[in-house]
């Protein structure tokens, strides 16, 4: 009888068993992850298998770089490197407390909506007088971290949080491709009956039809930020995201935390023992109902801790009213930065 060959089981890379330390010391170029064998595969077969499901011809060509993008000139996407290994996910999670894409129907979300910036970069919609007319001109200025979106405008669909949709014309797009490919017809149809949005949808639907019977006109452009030919640290990496989504916070906060805090009596709990103990809780909330990401809530939460430490506030006697009172400034803090890019305006 003949005796079948186990699989031989590929050895796991020599950096997963680094200490987080250790790790942050290698080079983004030296992981050599790939895609292939990842648990990214399913998520990108899915992709295919709804642009063919959809008459599609189009398949983007998908890399890992350093963040979720499609670069200008290619019809491809990048997703981040982290998301190709277990271990990788895990740092990054330590790191910046999420993975963006980290779940299966995140990951998908995202490869949707990149799918969109890749396919009009392969076939140049957004030059056209009809795109524009639909969606604006792509040439108006892109603020993705401050715009002011109208969470009520029947304009957009919604797919991504914060509104995302109302970001830029390219965004507009990229989110109404997004819902297209995601949804039948008769679904999105449904879902935005009445809304000006089904214009939008209607108009990626005619666009789609059209782009199946056409080959892309642009086949080159660069990969940009491959992780295999990036050659700084994780290290530099995350400190480099980490001082993107951080922010400074000047001493206006003082006249704040003294008034939130102002009945603590002496012997009370301290007010920064108090947010430590409620931190987790409260960051949770705040990231749920606005959409801000983890990493800067929770920063700007610890620096309110480190102020109510340095001026010695205490914690009322009112647990209930002050989780109330802190949960209802951080909201307001955070949803002022969403809407201007700082936590407060200092005059």
């Amino acid at each position: 009888m003949e005796t079948v060959a186990e699989p031989t089981l590929a050895a796991p890379p020599s950096w997963v068993s680094l200490k987080d330390e250790e790790l942050l010391a290698v080079r983004i170029c030296d992981l050599n992850v790939d895609i292939a064998g990842s648990d990214l595969e399913p998520a990108i077969r899915q992709l295919h298998d709804d642009l063919t499901a959809r008459g599609m011809a189009f398949q983007p060509e998908c890399y890992l770089g350093d963040e979720w993008f499609s670069p200008e000139g290619r019809a491809a996407i990048a997703i981040p490197f982290y998301l190709a290994h277990p271990r990788l996910r895990a740092l990054e999670l330590r790191q910046m407390l999420e993975v963006e894409g980290g779940s299966p129907e995140w990951c998908l979300m995202l490869l949707r909506h990149e799918c969109g910036h890749a396919i009009d970069h392969a076939y140049h919609f957004s030059v056209r007088k009809d795109w524009q007319d639909v969606f604006g001109s792509p040439e108006v200025e892109y603020k993705p971290e401050t715009y002011t979106p109208q969470p009520y405008s029947r304009g957009f669909v919604q797919n991504l949080p914060n509104w995302y949709a109302q970001a830029h014309p390219d965004e507009d797009f990229a989110e109404t491709f997004a819902v297209w490919l995601a949804q039948p017809a008769e679904q999105w149809r449904q879902r935005y009956q009445g809304w000006k949005a089904l214009d939008k949808l209607e108009f990626i639907d005619k666009l789609m039809h059209e782009a199946a019977a056409a080959k892309p006109t642009n086949k080159g452009g660069r990969k940009i930020s491959e992780a295999r030919k990036l050659r700084t640290t994780l290290g530099r990496y995350y400190a480099g995201r980490r001082k993107l989504y951080a922010e400074d916070f000047p001493d206006f906060y003082d006249a704040d935390l003294r008034s939130i805090f102002n009945n603590g009596e002496p012997g009370a709990e301290g007010a920064a023992r108090f947010m430590r103990r409620h931190r987790a809780a409260l960051t949770s909330s705040i990231v749920q109902w606005t959409g801000q990401r983890k990493y800067t809530v929770n920063m700007l939460v610890q620096k309110l801790i480190v102020r109510c430490q340095k001026l010695k506030l205490k914690a009322p006697a009112e647990p209930a009213r002050l989780h109330f009172e802190l949960a209802s400034y951080l909201a307001a803090l955070v949803t002022n930065h969403f809407y201007t890019g700082r936590f407060k305006r200092s005059v």
